[in-house]
């Protein structure tokens, strides 16, 4: 895992502005508030397991750092984040509820709604940031659990807490195969977990099977659009339904599954095309992340979604002063 910042290698006039600097560009924008005046100590670091980001963050000088509404109008990337207190104790706020996080304690909210932490002693965290779509637990059952403390004491929590310090941990060490296939089996367990949760909290709001199992379907086709195999056999496969039935799902929602594949594979693409951070990977590197390892099929899909090459996209989108080509960032499908 990168280290994006050890404080005490920064001089301390210019601590506090590059903390924030590299808080807003690791997690998103973000108002950072502390006292100037107080040496500011700690570190965090970063990397990407696929569509899963995983950051480290160890401080000791309190403070607090909040998601306002203007904020998530700024930027608004449609991610839950799950917080771990891997040593000490942080306050976790979001819609009206406030958690203290302990050591094992975990807990989940959402980067569209503001939100605060709150830094009163030294502690250790692991963050996990992914897409909404990569969730199968309904939202409004994910609202009523925002910012309420998760256990490490019973249940499935008590294998996810401790597998999602060991994977902040080692993030940086994994091989690439291990790599690619570690964020299905993080989500899973979130998953099972979430579940868990919110069953004990409040009762679910009646979804038609379908609608669940949809909700599914999706989440297991983004867990799983960097395998080339990913299709209609595997998905049907993988849920122990017919061809048949999982065709008629997506034809409930005027689209096919391999159109669907197709369009969140070049969001992903795009997305990746568009970020700074990835300014270094090659086109065609980045697109067989995301499961079109042919370039030439890629570039024909992606100009016929975007109008545009991949390589016409990046430039207009990374270059200073540039007028981006993507008007709209929504793919026909």
């Amino acid at each position: 895992m990168a280290v994006l910042i050890r404080a005490g290698d920064v001089p301390a006039a210019r601590r506090a502005d590059t903390w924030l600097s590299i808080v807003c560009e690791t997690l998103g924008p973000l108002d950072v508030r502390m006292d100037r005046d107080r040496p500011l100590r700690g570190q965090i670091e970063a990397v990407r397991l696929g569509p899963l980001g995983v950051g480290r963050i160890e401080t000791s000088t309190p403070h607090s750092v909040h998601r306002t509404p203007g904020l998530i109008r700024r930027d608004d990337p449609e991610h839950y984040r799950v917080v771990l207190a891997v040593s000490g104790t942080v306050l976790l706020g979001q819609d009206g509820r406030t958690a203290r996080l302990r050591g094992g304690d975990l807990a989940i909210y959402d980067f569209s709604r503001p939100y605060e932490l709150v830094y009163d002693s030294a502690v250790q965290l692991a963050v996990f940031s992914f897409a909404r779509a990569m969730l199968t637990v309904p939202a409004d059952a994910v609202r009523r659990l925002a910012a309420v403390p998760i256990a490490a004491e019973g249940g499935t929590a008590a294998l996810a807490a401790p597998l999602l310090r060991r994977v902040a941990e080692d993030a940086g060490t994994y091989d690439p195969a291990s790599a690619a296939r570690l964020p299905a089996v993080v989500m899973d367990l979130l998953d099972m977990t979430i579940a868990e949760r919110t069953s004990q909290v409040a009762a679910l709001v009646p979804e038609t099977r379908e609608r669940v199992l949809l909700r599914r379907v999706h989440a297991f086709v983004e867990r799983h659009l960097g395998d080339t195999g990913l299709g209609p056999g595997m998905i049907a496969a993988a849920h122990h339904v017919s061809l048949r039935h999982l065709h008629r799902l997506f034809e409930s929602q005027d689209t096919t599954v391999a159109a669907w594949i197709r369009h969140r594979r070049l969001e992903r693409c795009r997305r990746d095309l568009t970020d700074p951070a990835m300014a270094a990977e090659s086109v065609s590197g980045i697109a067989a992340r995301w499961g079109l390892p042919d370039p030439a099929h890629f570039s024909r899909l992606f100009r016929r979604a975007y109008g545009a090459s991949p390589a016409e996209y990046r430039r207009a989108s990374l270059e200073p002063g540039a007028r981006a080509l993507h008007g709209s960032s929504t793919a026909r499908h």
